[in-house]
């Protein structure tokens, strides 16, 4: 009988528990039991908590994306300009736990698995849509709007990239260096637009 007041505890042990043992294997092919074992817990309880090993799954990728969105939030309350913004949303994505191995290989399964599951591709298409929503209220204020969503959607896609690029063991990159091609990528496009009469960025 799980003990009053602990369902919070375990449930976030259990989604925990579940992003090691994900990134630690590389696929979503692990079992409620393989899950429970590292949370500490009976595999019963995790059953009693999720339902399915599919609920749990869902339940982890939805807090990846939570603290993904409070972190860029915060983020964004600090920054005191459009470029700063910018740059804020590029160094969140970069942040050190979502670019740990494990994170990579959960998010990388998690994109897999968005082939055949409608929730977990309906997540990630939230999460698509976020980015390029935040990046394209800050650009919108450096250069014209047909501009601004073409860079937003650049600067989304080499995000997404050097995380499959971090993927690959044999060329990992560094945040530092993920964060400086990004800002580059940026860079050189407002430059661009401003050599072409391009109205002055506010920064």
């Amino acid at each position: 009988m799980p003990k009053i007041g602990m369902e919070p505890v375990r449930r976030k042990a259990l989604v925990d528990a579940a992003l090691r043992v994900i990134g630690d294997q590389g696929t979503l092919s692990v079992t409620m039991s393989d899950i429970a074992r590292t949370a500490g817990v009976s595999p019963a309880l995790a059953h009693h908590y999720f339902g399915s090993k599919e609920q749990l799954l869902i339940a982890t990728i939805r807090s990846l994306l939570g603290k993904l969105r409070e972190d860029a939030v915060s983020a964004l309350k600090a920054a005191a300009t459009p470029r700063e913004k910018v740059s804020a949303l590029i160094r969140i994505s970069f942040r050190a736990d979502q670019f740990a191995p494990e994170t990579v290989a959960a998010w990388l399964a998690f994109y897999s698995e968005a082939q055949r599951s409608e929730e977990v591709r309906r997540l990630l298409v939230i999460y698509a849509r976020r980015l390029r929503s935040n990046l394209l209220a800050s650009l919108k204020a450096l250069c014209p709007a047909d501009d601004a969503e073409r860079l937003a959607e650049g600067a989304a896609a080499m995000i997404d990239g050097l995380y499959i690029r971090q993927s690959l063991k044999s060329a990992p990159i560094s945040i530092e260096a993920s964060i400086a091609l990004t800002e580059d990528y940026v860079n050189a496009h407002l430059r661009a637009r401003n050599s072409e009469d391009c109205p002055s960025p506010r920064v």
